[in-house]
């Protein structure tokens, strides 16, 4: 699970909705939906067309993964809300993947799993295992107390450290969520996942020149992650590198127009503090074209008029 630095609040939650999706092209796989920015998770697989439906879906930002097996993972960033949704209250999206779009750190870690990991207990196994079941009924302090006998039974177990530190992150305990994220590193040195989220909860405890380097590394394993180009972009940012940080987050944008990180809102910041108004103008306007439901998105078009003058 992967996360990032924190956007604000998310848009109307009320109303729940069905997510209809499809691979392209079409392929059968095991597709993913995790809360971007709250606790959660769920899982399905698609048909032998690539179609896949989860329903009951509250609105908010998530993060789509795709595993198809010998091809490895990719990832994408989607909407959930009235802005997306159509008057039955379906979103549909479509998931285009090219060959480089594929992760496939997993399928060569699968044939290179650590003793460590393979010694991992069966009543730890149960333990994660429930702990996704609870996040999936959005029941986070369950969650959070099997996670916890899940390593304590079984300190070496990297994955539930990360997951530990994922809800850590998301319910904003961001010291908790560090000291997870650098037990999971310890544990297993070539896990991408709690590299990166160390990287990200860094930035938010600005730890700057750790993060920094974290990230530098992130994009180096990862140039195509958006989550790893977003958070250097941000750490360029904070360190006042504005053309580098234009860079990365530019890149990120590029990968992924809709991530969760926003890195339209950093740049448009950028542009904004070099009096390129209608460049941040810009920014903007495909920010709000990708976030309709953000709730300052009529502020955000006032701003754009305003700047476009």
């Amino acid at each position: 699970m992967l996360l990032g630095a924190l956007p604000a609040a998310e848009g109307p939650a009320a109303k729940s909705y069905r997510l209809d999706g499809a691979i392209e092209p079409e392929r059968q796989a095991s597709v993913t939906v995790f809360g971007a920015t709250t606790p959660f998770t769920t899982s399905t697989l698609t048909g032998a067309d690539g179609r896949f439906s989860i329903k009951k879906l509250p609105a908010g930002t998530y993060t789509l993964s795709v595993c198809v097996p010998g091809s490895g993972e990719a990832r994408q960033t989607i909407e959930v809300g009235p802005g997306t949704a159509d008057k039955r209250g379906r979103v549909r999206v479509a998931m285009r993947i090219r060959d480089a779009d594929w992760n496939r750190d997993p399928v060569r870690r699968q044939h290179a799993v650590s003793a460590r990991q393979l010694a991992i207990p069966e009543s730890a196994e149960r333990e994660y295992a429930a702990a996704q079941k609870d996040l999936e009924k959005r029941d986070t302090a369950s969650a959070v107390r099997h996670l916890e006998r899940a390593v304590e039974i079984a300190p070496g177990f990297a994955t539930a450290w990360n997951n530990l530190g994922t809800v850590s992150y998301q319910t904003r305990n961001f010291a908790r969520a560090e000291e997870c994220f650098r037990e999971a590193l310890r544990q297993d040195p070539a896990a991408y996942e709690p590299l990166v989220n160390l990287g990200g909860v860094l930035l938010n405890l600005n730890k700057l020149d750790e993060a920094l380097e974290l990230n530098v590394h992130a994009v180096l394993v990862r140039p195509n992650d958006a989550l790893a180009n977003s958070q250097l972009g941000m750490a360029y940012f904070e360190a006042g590198n504005f053309d580098a940080a234009i860079k990365y987050l530019e890149r990120a944008r590029k990968i992924d127009p809709a991530h969760f990180s926003h890195p339209q809102i950093y740049l448009a910041e950028i542009h904004l503090r070099r009096g390129e108004m209608r460049a941040a103008a810009e920014d903007l306007e495909d920010f709000v074209e990708h976030h309709p439901d953000y709730p300052e998105a009529a502020k955000l078009r006032e701003k754009i008029a305003e700047w476009r003058k």
